[in-house]
């Protein structure tokens, strides 16, 4: 095997193993106490997949297969490191992080989400994170109050 193919090689294989690290944001990270078990839970699952790569006999191979993991790894060991639990509302008067908020649109649709951490957010399982449009203006309304979003016009109908 020549010389000049085995650099090439390398070098490709270098490019495809130095992933960028994952965006962070650069809002607090706020979590809840499910959100912070979940983060532990990816890093984790990381973790093993990145050991994993392991008795990957071929050096290039096992490097390609261990990127990615990594990354997670260096991701997930970060939210942890700057998570800040914040505990359930004490209160159902106003909207706040942690709080389950029912509220009505325009068109008639009702909706349910609770507000989360960034890395906690689905909206399609009922999440929204606390920096969302959305959730920025129901914080610190109560029942009855009416926030505009964009064109829409939401009314609160309760607040868990």
């Amino acid at each position: 095997m020549s010389v000049a193919f085995t650099k090439e090689e390398s070098a490709e294989t270098a490019s495809e193993t130095l992933l960028p690290d994952r965006p962070v944001s650069p809002h607090p990270n706020l979590v809840t106490e499910a959100g912070l078990k979940a983060l532990e839970l990816q890093l984790h699952h990381a973790r093993q997949a990145y050991d994993a790569t392991s008795t990957i006999e071929d050096v290039n191979e096992r490097r390609r297969q261990a990127a990615s993991p990594l990354r997670d790894l260096r991701y997930f060991a970060e939210r942890i490191r700057t998570a800040q639990v914040v505990p359930d509302p004490p209160s159902i008067d106003t909207v706040a992080f942690g709080s389950t908020v029912t509220f009505s649109r325009d068109d008639g649709r009702v909706q349910k989400y609770r507000i989360v951490g960034e890395d906690e957010a689905d909206p399609k399982g009922g999440t929204i994170s606390y920096v969302s449009p959305v959730a920025g203006k129901l914080i610190g309304k109560a029942v009855g109050d009416v926030v505009s979003v964009g064109d829409q016009e939401l009314e609160i109908i309760a607040i868990e």
